[in-house]
């Protein structure tokens, strides 16, 4: 677009020629300024979508320069009639579907074609899980759906079938208590699962061409006991991962060994606000995408705590905390780093908060009205 802008414009037209060259440059310039607003109207748009668990179903917005939310569709489950506890949700790599995880009976893992254009969902169907799933995720190729089941202690692979929709679990692999998140290393070479009930994180070798799961060496890492590991995030550089513990609000910082999937911690802190009273209950942590940033949230006090990331270290300096939705389950950072989004499984609605850039410091903007229980938020830059 710069360099259409930036042509030199054709030498004036001598007074002794007729009004045609005249006509013809108005209608190039015109067309020029039509090409340029085109080109603006076609730039990439985000949506941001919600998952709601006793509605069952996601609610779809479209988030504009600014920030503000608008809700274009409310795309409902087909196939499934009971609500479960949470709707986890995932979206491939390309792009092209998104995947919804059903924890009431049957568990179903249902699959949506994303429309490229209007980031709208239309279903593509329903394939099984094995069992209820807290956590869903998908790997780096785009063929296989992770899976994580606090309940029945267990995590799952599944391959995606060339529509996008589950196939039948390929691995199910007992692990300890309460197993609640399960993602694959940045480069695909490995995955993690948390186990909340037994403080540790299990280390698996992932095979992507094979699609099989094998215990790592070491195979789990132990952290402090009653302190609930649940929700994890690598950072954008690769070097570094993130972990929240649910049940003291513990924020730990690791090293990560891409070489060997190794982890090693090097700093503890927290995501409970100053004066904190009561029993913690942390649940979900991000970071931008540039890696500046870290958030995590806290259901017991319904806030949001910002932490600045040492990009050589890797350690966090604690920013803030912020009041947000009630008891934010699930919130997540938009892939331009200028936006958080924080649902309440309470107050059944979404909060934008405005990311400053200089020191990642959080600023409310406004709530929006979601379905009911909203506990999972993805965004997407489309195309």
């Amino acid at each position: 677009m710069s360099r259409l802008m930036s042509r030199p414009m054709p030498r004036p037209i001598r007074p002794i020629a007729s009004r045609a060259p005249r006509a013809a440059i108005a209608a190039a310039l015109f067309a020029s300024l039509t090409l340029v607003s085109g080109v603006r109207a076609g730039m990439a748009e985000t949506f941001a979508y919600v998952g709601n668990a006793d509605s069952n179903d996601i609610s779809v917005f479209k988030m504009s320069e600014s920030g503000e939310m608008t809700l274009v569709q409310t795309a409902a489950f087909k196939g499934v009639e009971k609500p479960g506890s949470s709707t986890p949700l995932a979206i491939t790599p390309d792009h092209r579907v998104l995947i919804a995880g059903i924890r009431s009976q049957p568990n179903l893992a249902v699959s949506f074609a994303i429309d490229p254009k209007t980031g709208q969902l239309s279903h593509l169907g329903n394939g099984p899980l094995a069992d209820s799933m807290a956590h869903i995720a998908i790997d780096r190729s785009g063929k296989y759906l992770f899976s994580a089941s606090y309940g029945g202690n267990k995590v799952a692979l599944n391959p995606l079938l060339g529509n996008g929709v589950a196939g039948e679990p390929k691995q199910v692999i007992p692990t300890g208590l309460n197993a609640h998140a399960f993602l694959p290393s940045p480069d695909n070479r490995f995955a993690f699962a948390t186990n909340l009930g037994s403080d540790q994180v299990l280390a698996f070798a992932f095979d992507a061409t094979a699609g099989t799961l094998t215990p790592n060496d070491p195979p789990a890492y132990k952290v402090p006991e009653k302190s609930g590991p649940r929700h994890f995030v690598f950072h954008p550089g690769g070097k570094f991962v993130y972990l929240l513990h649910e049940l003291n609000g513990d924020v730990a910082a690791f090293t990560y060994e891409a070489r060997s999937g190794a982890w090693d911690e090097i700093q503890r802190t927290t995501a409970l606000p100053e004066r904190f009273s009561g029993k913690p209950w942390a649940a979900d942590i991000h970071i931008t995408p540039d890696g500046r940033f870290l958030y995590a949230s806290e259901r017991t006090t319904s806030t949001l705590t910002a932490y600045k990331v040492d990009g050589s270290s890797g350690k966090l300096t604690t920013i803030g905390s912020v009041p947000t939705e009630k008891q934010p389950r699930g919130f997540q950072v938009d892939p331009s780093g200028r936006y958080l989004a924080a649902v309440g499984e309470l107050s059944d609605s979404m909060t934008v908060h405005a990311i400053d850039q200089g020191s990642g410091a959080l600023a409310k903007l406004k709530s929006y009205p979601t379905g009911k229980k909203p506990n999972w938020v993805e965004f997407l830059k489309l195309p």
